[in-house]
């Protein structure tokens, strides 16, 4: 059809009619993509998508998939008070100061409503500190009340873990928006890096460093971290995380970004072989203990398989390969913990499973000496402990047969734990006297520009960061099947409902013995005052984690 006067016909109207802000005042064509577009994504900015809550409604068939955020109607009714009053749904957690809730769109109160509890569910059931990260979350959200850049790395830290739970891909870009958004706020952080702001800047580095599937990306933000933890020294002290600091505090001449590799020797590897054999042994003396705990026996073979494709493994060369091969176990160092402890709360069968996926950390550092200690390890050594000093102390309150057998099954955790501590005091002390710390004040000049490379580097799709691109595992041997494979770790998935428990604790005597349930569960240390076996997620809202996922 001629257009007005016989000239070329006009082309038809294209303008997005529901674009977000952003783009009409940029005057761009909007894809209209949730939960972010892709403008947006680009430019690194918030897209007001996340704010509406007409976007989290597809419209037709064709709109794109909402993230799986695993909403019940307990959670969405709390969060709609939450929502309503700005009252923190957990008090016990002592956030203060506290962020302006009101301010927040329905989509990222869910996901601090994730974290936050299960934190409280540990802190309620004195089990955060059996944990890596829960005894923590109360001081990121309290920071995050004034750094956003901090909010943005805790809603990411959710959303990845969602995103494993469910394996849902639109939760995934949720985590990987969440993280873009952080890290050029880390990155701006450590341009004006001060005393004022250097617990957000450390909060930040964390949270982001937790949540890489890359090595390169990790290896960033740990050194990121090893540089603001040297600057915080004349203050850390003052710091929420002095005690973080000073259990943490890297050795100063580890380099994780340029690593000094060198071949394995045949004295070594046989000592490596040692140490699975080892790990393998001990998870044979603890399976015939799970005969009435199908999660814990169902997770102990999953460590023991593991075990073994490290073994049929060849020996890692690189540190991508040690960062590759020690990526499951990292992943299941953060979130099988929780897991356990909320589905049996402190059954003492959950204490001497997590002691061996603790020690099996500690032991292995050996095999992977690049990343090994920091990656894992130093991760896992102080929840190890307090899980050992628990068992000593119901030791000390009784002994009999339960006693005997606690005492034979956590052998292996208390040895690695020791032989751990050793071997990182001795190296801490090496490394003192042959380089002893030298820098500038803050040191931050380089890990800024290796950020900011990250930032121009890198775009979404797949990721804003290298630090949050999905990494499965690559290192079976030739020949050896993996089965199915998740997107973001090579888990099998299976129906097993992770919740689904007796109502009584493991006796942990001898395997052979048959002694029948508790009618009524014992007081002691491990009940904190509940009957074994006793979960509050329905009051707490804490979601049910699939033991495969």
């Amino acid at each position: 059809m001629a257009g007005p006067g016989g000239g070329p016909s006009r082309r038809s109207h294209t303008k997005s009619r529901k674009g977000c802000k952003t783009c009409k005042k940029r005057h761009i064509r909007c894809d209209e993509t949730f939960p972010q577009c892709r403008n947006c994504t680009k430019h690194q900015v918030r897209c007001d998508y996340m704010d509406s809550p007409t976007a989290l409604v597809p419209e037709s068939p064709k709109s794109p998939q909402q993230p799986n955020l695993l909403w019940t109607p307990e959670i969405d009714a709390t969060i709609e008070v939450w929502r309503q009053t700005g009252e923190f749904p957990f008090p016990e957690m002592r956030v203060y100061p506290q962020p302006q809730w009101r301010l927040y769109p329905k989509t990222d109160l869910r996901l601090i409503h994730h974290l936050a509890s299960i934190s409280n569910e540990m802190f309620r059931n004195r089990t955060s500190k059996l944990t890596i990260w829960t005894d923590l979350m109360p001081k990121f959200l309290s920071i995050a009340a004034s750094y956003p850049f901090v909010m943005h790395s805790i809603l990411a830290f959710s959303a990845s873990h969602l995103a494993w739970i469910s394996q849902s891909s639109e939760t995934r870009s949720l985590a990987f928006h969440h993280a873009g958004v952080a890290l050029k706020g880390l990155h701006e952080g450590i341009a004006n890096f001060t005393k004022a702001n250097s617990d957000a800047v450390l909060a930040s580095s964390l949270l982001l460093a937790w949540q890489a599937t890359d090595w390169r990306g990790w290896a960033s933000l740990v050194t990121g971290t090893k540089t603001v933890i040297n600057a915080m020294q004349s203050w850390r002290h003052e710091s929420l995380f002095a005690e973080y600091i000073a259990e943490h505090s890297p050795m100063p001449n580890r380099n994780f970004m340029n690593p000094v590799g060198s071949p394995i020797s045949h004295e070594a590897r046989r000592e490596h072989l040692n140490i699975i054999t080892d790990i393998h042994a001990s998870l044979q003396r603890l399976q015939p203990y799970l005969s009435r705990h199908d999660q814990e026996s169902k997770w102990v073979e999953q460590l023991r398989g593991y075990i073994e494709r490290i073994r049929a493994s060849s020996p890692p060369q690189t540190v991508e390969e040690q960062f590759s091969q020690l990526y499951a176990l990292r992943k299941w160092l953060f979130w099988v913990p929780i897991s356990l402890l909320a589905a049996k709360r402190g059954d003492v069968t959950v204490l001497v499973v997590l002691g061996h996926f603790y020690a099996t950390a500690l032991a292995l550092e050996p095999m992977f000496p690049d990343i090994g200690s920091v990656f894992c390890a130093n991760l896992a050594l102080q929840p190890l402990e307090e899980i050992v000093k628990v068992v000593q102390g119901y030791r000390d309150q009784r002994y009999d047969q339960r006693t005997q057998a606690i005492s034979y099954l956590i052998q292996f955790p208390c040895d690695m734990a020791s032989s751990y501590k050793s071997r990182r005091d001795w190296a801490r002390q090496q490394a003192s006297e042959a380089s002893p710390v030298q820098q500038s004040p803050y040191g931050l000049e380089t890990l800024n520009l290796d950020i900011g490379n990250q930032l121009a580097q890198y775009n979404y799709p797949p990721s804003l960061s290298p630090a949050f691109a999905p990494s499965p595992l690559h290192f079976l041997p030739t020949g050896l099947a993996s089965g199915q494979t998740s997107p973001y770790l090579e888990v099998p998935r299976t129906t097993v409902d992770a919740y689904v428990t007796s109502s009584y604790a493991s006796p942990l005597v001898s395997p052979a013995a048959v002694l029948p349930p508790y009618s009524v569960p014992e007081e002691h240390v491990f009940n904190f005052g509940m009957p074994t076996g006793y979960h509050s997620s329905g009051l707490s809202g804490f979601v049910a984690t699939p033991i495969w996922t």
